[in-house]
């Protein structure tokens, strides 16, 4: 399936998975992004849009999310790291920059934790260390534990502003256009996995050995991963720089003419965000 004129979605074979992947080619550094739980790679189209178009781009759903079959085991980000590090191979790829909203932010850091010399810059954008993270309010996590929101239009909308924050608290109906308006879904217990790949993982011990240049991106008004814990990230991390924007925990679509120019700039090794 092609997308515009250059970017292209399709199957491969990885590791004994079926992975959907969308691909843009361009003429510097490929960056990967590794999308928040049970969202699949459509939910970044905003922001691939607003980029840069000289940078390539890859996006991918993780086994049993969007157009990727549910796997036959469970897996954790380890795993899921060696299994992005296979299909990159396979598009051969070899120096990457990473970008990870949310859930995504884990598997990010995992991967530049496996792979220092492969992951050249990171970005972490409205996410947390794991487990050992201030959590968000339990009534907000309540409502995070399916994924209903992004079968249900009207619960997606009357929930938008309790979870999301931001702009989405002036217009919750949005979320309809951000969430349902072109994303395959994948199964409830594609969904179940990821959380059981999240449960009882931390960055928190390896945060220190992480060494690339990072740029963390913190919403000030995300109500699932309170401001807190990206400043706790960028005291650990030793190559951090911490940016803040005026919006909640999908500000990366929201705000994607703002923040893709900050992104593509700190990958380009801008010196203004020095």
């Amino acid at each position: 399936m092609a997308r515009g004129e250059t970017e292209t979605v399709r199957e491969l074979t990885v590791r004994g998975h079926r992975v959907r992947v969308a691909h843009r080619p361009g003429s510097g550094r490929p960056l990967v992004l590794c999308n928040g739980i049970g969202a699949s790679l459509d939910l970044l189209q905003p922001f691939v849009d607003e980029l840069d178009p000289a940078i390539p781009v890859v996006r991918f759903d993780v086994p049993g999310v969007g157009g990727s079959p549910v796997p036959r085991r469970p897996y954790v980000f380890a795993t899921l790291a060696n299994l992005m590090t296979s299909m990159l191979d396979q598009l051969e790829y070899r120096d990457v920059d990473v970008l990870g909203i949310s859930w995504g932010g884990g598997l990010a850091q995992q991967f530049a934790f496996q792979n220092p010399r492969r992951c050249r810059r990171l970005v972490l954008v409205s996410t947390a260390s794991g487990w050992m993270m201030i959590p968000a309010h339990p009534r907000v996590l309540a409502k995070m534990v399916t994924p209903k929101r992004y079968r249900d239009p009207e619960y997606a909308t009357s929930i938008a502003a309790d979870i999301y924050g931001g702009l989405l608290r002036e217009r919750p109906e949005l979320v309809k256009a951000l969430l349902n308006g072109h994303s395959p879904l994948g199964s409830r217990r594609g969904y179940v996995l990821q959380l059981l790949a999240a449960s009882g993982w931390t960055s928190t011990p390896f945060l220190p050995l992480i060494r690339q240049p990072t740029l963390i991106l913190a919403g000030t008004d995300d109500p699932i991963i309170p401001l807190v814990n990206a400043r706790m990230m960028a005291r650990l991390m030793p190559n951090a720089t911490l940016q803040t924007f005026d919006d909640g925990h999908l500000g990366l679509i929201t705000r994607a003419p703002v923040l893709a120019p900050r992104i593509a700039a700190f990958l380009r090794h801008d010196n203004q965000l020095r």
